[in-house]
């Protein structure tokens, strides 16, 4: 696949098939992304890999927790901005609507939008979750070096046929995951990403998320005018 091919078709993928993902195939995912680029290669990345009973049985805990004692867990660093503006808002808003208006789902329908919430937990049903993180006393930098794994993560799949989503929402519960997983007390959980074969017939799968134009986010200095 194409370099381009791969980051146009890469969307987050909210339902996928129940087929397997051989390890070859996430060794070889991993192992491409690795070429990430990071600040002196200090290579601040690491990922858990799961499948089958260990994904299940972690997956069971956190949707026990995040039903009942949800207002006890919390994510180890800000991801979002405490209080919301534009035009980040309105682009957060109207991707929420959109999922809710492909699912069925009405606005004020707060017990279904909890339940859709809920999937995070399950991976989305895909056949494999990663869960990534970082070693708390690295700074700001080592985010942007691990951002640019995740997304070599996400390509590296598209080009084995793979979908992902992306999920910041395990951050929340990394409590619970220290009792499943052998994390370093060092290490902040960062995110999870679900991994496997996208389900064509799902309706929130036809979402299409729209970008800003280039005159929107970019500008050029030194071209001169007669330059194409």
């Amino acid at each position: 696949m194409h370099i381009d091919a791969a980051i146009r078709s890469r969307k987050s993928v909210r339902s996928f098939m129940p087929w397997s993902v051989p390890k070859p195939v996430i060794e070889h995912i991993l192992k491409v992304a690795s070429r990430a680029p990071s600040g002196n290669n200090v290579q601040p990345w690491h990922v858990h890999v799961l499948t089958g009973q260990a994904k299940q049985r972690l997956c069971d805990d956190i949707i026990a927790s995040a039903t009942h004692d949800a207002g006890q867990h919390a994510a180890e660093y800000e991801y979002y901005p405490t209080a919301w503006f534009e035009p980040y808002q309105q682009r957060r808003r109207e991707v929420g609507f959109s999922l809710y208006e492909k699912l069925g789902i009405k606005r004020d329908d707060t017990t279904a939008r909890d339940q859709q919430m809920l999937r995070n937990y399950q991976f989305f049903d895909a056949p494999v979750g990663l869960l990534i993180s970082l070693d708390r006393r690295l700074n700001t930098g080592s985010y942007m070096d691990l951002g640019m794994f995740i997304q070599n993560i996400l390509l590296a799949a598209r080009g084995q046929g793979l979908h992902t989503c992306a999920q910041a929402a395990f951050a929340w519960y990394h409590q619970v995951i220290r009792e499943h997983l052998p994390l370093a007390d060092n290490d902040i959980l960062v995110c999870g990403i679900a991994l496997g074969h996208e389900d064509r017939d799902a309706p929130e799968n036809s979402l299409e998320t729209p970008r800003e134009p280039i005159e929107r986010f970019a500008s050029f200095h030194g071209f001169s005018s007669d330059e194409p």
